[in-house]
């Protein structure tokens, strides 16, 4: 038992590092990414304080270079997911009885070594295994990572202090428990840190997770599977199951000990999960929490006061970072016909500076998207808007799969702005700008609420204050993360926690508390002092 009340400081954000020419950490990463390319790496699937590797595998390749193989990972059958599950619940009661801020240091020295000796592992790992050029990798491998492991510690300190109201005669406490059975974490390819917060912070306040990584993230995801271990992570907190998703998601939601879900993915298997949670209601021992953080096709939405250099940065950072594979990408642009022209030219000056090519070069701006599938969808929208007469492809447009999945980073201007690349999320180095008459900025603002489905992010580029606060007000719904004069994405840890609604998600905000509070369900204790001894009350006489 504690001998003290603990707290847990919020922390400084990590420091991203540059990667200058000839810095010590360029150099680190760069022999860690040599290393590690030109090494199999075996994946197992992890059952509690078992590592097992299956005779059925399958091949990592990196995106930018597909017929070479770095490693493999092992396929599950239904028996090892339900191995993962009963090895989970059998830690789930030493786990949830240990002290809360053991269960902390765990994470925090995890977020050190990740910081520390595993930081050109991590980032060189993502940079292979996602096609991430080496600042992309280190925003999120290392720094987003560390942040969420020590902001959410520091969040856990704060839930664990609130605290009911004192009473007369009463001494009234409030237990933040873990949820009752296990949770389960579908985590996505494009950020190592997703797949590090969505299972620690589940973790955290002593949850026990069977999670299923992306096919695309399986490098990473060992890795971060050796730092957990290494941290002191006790076996059977968090398992590993990998392969079929539909085998694996049917064996977990079946199962009556099933309690929470917390999910990063397509919007459309969000919805199917949700389903089948509905459908297997009467199964569960509890109603399970469902946290999820879907699509989006957010957009820049400029007046005629913006700032053009401003505009034209936040089009080209925005929609092109990662190859647009973020769920943030601005993919929709609003630009007023009186400074459009302006902007557009300097969108198109900045892609043809671009550079693309394997990640290892740490010169390119862009490299692979992640797979083939992702390749072949971006390349038939490319090839439509060639055909069709109200777009236009201002810059890119071509492509190539022969060595890597590389797709040039393409602007299209259409004259429809419900064009099909307006409204469909594309998850891909392709944006999409429409002109609107400078007069129609009223309406121009009711079109960018209407056109998506998603609320996820938007960014409003303007000078003039009163401005601003309108399209504030009446985009309210339309972005669950709202940006004046800045790109729509790059949220950072605890300065700007991340989740939007509509088709996009639950918006608990990952990167602040909200989120780790689905993850514990209280218990009030009343304790009376003096307990009454006569069933009478005063009024009675």
């Amino acid at each position: 038992m504690p001998y003290g009340f603990f707290t847990v400081d919020t922390p400084l954000n990590e420091i991203t590092h540059e990667y200058r020419p000839g810095s010590p950490e360029r150099t680190a990463v760069h022999d860690a990414y040599k290393k590690m390319f030109n090494t199999q790496m075996r994946v197992p699937l992890y059952l509690g304080d078992e590592e097992v590797y299956t005779n059925e595998t399958r091949p990592i390749r990196p995106p930018h270079d597909h017929q070479h193989i770095v490693g493999s990972y092992s396929v599950a059958k239904p028996e090892h997911v339900k191995r993962a599950i009963d090895n989970a619940l059998t830690a789930k009661k030493e786990w949830a009885a240990m002290s809360w801020e053991h269960r902390i240091s765990i994470f925090i020295k995890a977020a050190d070594l990740i910081a520390g000796p595993y930081r050109a592992m991590i980032n060189a790992g993502t940079m292979i295994n996602q096609s991430k050029n080496i600042f992309q990798a280190e925003i999120d491998a290392t720094c987003e990572s560390v942040d969420f492991l020590k902001f959410n510690a520091a969040f856990a300190s704060d839930i664990y202090q609130q605290q009911p109201a004192p009473g007369n005669g009463v001494f009234n406490r409030i237990e933040h428990r873990p949820l009752e059975g296990f949770t389960y974490a579908v985590t996505p390819f494009n950020f190592t840190a997703i797949a590090i917060n969505l299972t620690s912070c589940m973790a955290m306040m002593g949850n026990v997770v069977v999670w299923k990584p992306s096919d695309h993230q399986m490098y990473t995801a060992k890795i971060i599977m050796d730092i957990f271990k290494e941290a002191g992570l006790p076996d059977g907190v968090i398992t590993l199951v990998s392969g079929d998703p539909e085998m694996i998601t049917d064996i977990v939601l079946k199962h009556p000990a099933f309690a929470g879900l917390h999910f990063t993915g397509s919007t459309f298997v969000f919805q199917e999960l949700w389903q089948k949670i509905g459908q297997n209601i009467k199964n569960y021992k509890t109603y399970p929490r469902i946290v999820g953080e879907t699509g989006g096709k957010d957009f820049i939405l400029a007046h005629p006061t913006a700032d053009i250099d401003v505009v034209a940065t936040a089009i080209t950072r925005g929609a092109f970072e990662y190859q647009g594979q973020k769920c943030s990408a601005a993919s929709r642009i609003y630009l007023p016909k009186s400074t459009a022209q302006d902007i557009i030219d300097k969108v198109v000056a900045n892609v043809k500076s671009f550079t693309m090519g394997s990640p290892e070069d740490m010169s390119h701006f862009i490299t692979a998207v992640i797979h083939e599938g992702s390749f072949d969808k971006l390349v038939s929208y490319i090839d439509q808007a060639k055909k069709d007469n109200d777009v236009e492809v201002l810059v890119g447009g071509t492509y190539d799969k022969s060595k890597g999945y590389f797709v040039s980073p393409t602007v299209l201007q259409t004259t429809n702005p419900k064009y099909t690349t307006m409204e469909t999320e594309l998850f891909g180095p392709v944006v999409t700008i429409h002109v609107y008459d400078d007069e129609k900025w009223d309406e121009t603002i009711d079109l960018v609420d209407s056109t998506s489905i998603y609320g996820l992010t938007g960014a409003v580029i303007a000078q003039d204050r009163y401005v601003i606060e309108e399209a504030s007000k009446r985009l309210v719904n339309a972005a669950g993360n709202f940006y004046i004069n800045d790109k729509p994405s790059g949220a950072v840890v605890g300065q700007q926690p991340f989740g939007g609604a509509r088709a996009s998600g639950t918006n608990d905000k990952a990167g602040s508390m909200q989120n780790l509070l689905r993850w514990v369900s209280p218990r009030l204790i009343k304790e009376t002092m003096v307990p009454a001894k006569d069933y009478r009350y005063p009024h009675m006489g």
